[in-house]
């Protein structure tokens, strides 16, 4: 497959000041994403859509294509990324007169990612012919079964199971959430919904550890932790 790989990364941040570029580990979060996706070989095109020029350099320094700043309009608080992911695609297709057959969104907050998963859900894509893949984590002591609401000072199960909330977690059936690090679909889909998932996806499974998404500085040390154990065990 021809595909795009667009890693999404404005300037601004209100968790944590510039926060696709904090330093992690000695290295700017971005470099995690974009040297997973380049050593991946999953894609020719790797981009960046940024409005930050800062951002623009270290990601070109890193080998990425940086070939637009992004518009205004699709870098405020509100933006969402599907638009962000169209502009970056049609912009592409129409610089290299191209047309892809996937779109692959790395976000750039999910340093933990690594090339194997992404081969892997382009595998899992075209062996299983889905026109989606989305990678997932197993939700584990967060249960739905398991949730509570609160009207006033009652408390109630939010999903009426009778007495499954009770059950060990090892016997409550499985259940995954999105972790945000890999959202790859097909180009006509994608354009047709307006969505980085279609109607026919596949998931991928990564472990908690894989999953940590920086959203806020608690997950940034975690991730600090992670990585120089890692860097400990492979040293």
């Amino acid at each position: 497959m021809n595909i795009l790989t667009v890693i999404p990364a404005r300037g601004g941040s209100k968790s944590i000041l510039r926060k696709n570029i904090v330093d992690l580990n000695g290295k700017p979060l971005i470099s995690y994403t974009i040297e997973s996706a380049l050593a991946s070989g999953v894609s020719k095109d790797v981009l960046v859509s940024t409005d930050d020029h800062e951002i623009a350099d270290i990601s070109r320094s890193l080998g990425a294509k940086v070939p637009f700043i992004r518009p205004n309009n699709l870098a405020n608080d509100k933006a969402e990324s599907a638009p962000v992911i169209k502009h970056a695609l049609l912009f592409m297709e129409d610089m290299l007169k191209v047309q892809y057959d996937a779109v692959l969104m790395l976000q750039p907050t999910s340093p933990l990612r690594k090339a194997d998963h992404i081969k892997r859900a382009v595998n899992l894509m075209e062996r299983e012919n889905f026109d989606s893949v989305v990678s997932i984590v197993d939700v584990n002591g967060y249960h739905p079964l398991r949730m509570k609401t609160l009207k006033g000072n009652k408390l109630s199960n939010y999903i009426e199971q009778g007495f499954w909330n009770l059950k060990p977690r090892q016997d409550l059936p499985k259940v995954f959430i999105r972790n945000g690090a890999i959202y790859l679909v097909n180009r006509e889909i994608f354009l047709r919904k307006g969505e980085m998932i279609g109607n026919n996806p596949g998931g991928l499974i990564m472990t908690d550890k894989e999953s940590v998404n920086i959203d806020s500085p608690l997950d940034l040390s975690l991730a600090k932790l992670l990585i120089s154990e890692n860097e400990s065990i492979m040293s």
